[in-house]
């Protein structure tokens, strides 16, 4: 996986949660599992871009 699908990913969990009327909250919290993941996910990548750009 790339940072861009992560991203993009994440804007798609967002933009179901906005549009959902009513959600449980089981789902919701799967919903936001998933979107920590992959922001962190983003945050490593963008961490080891710092880096090696440091470097």
């Amino acid at each position: 996986m790339t940072y861009d699908e992560a991203i993009e990913q994440v804007e798609t969990i967002v933009k179901s949660l906005e549009q959902a009327e009513a959600i449980s909250v089981t789902e919701y919290k799967k919903k936001a599992q998933e979107a920590k993941k992959l922001l962190d996910f983003c945050e490593q990548q963008i961490g080891a871009m710092e880096k090696d750009l440091l470097v």
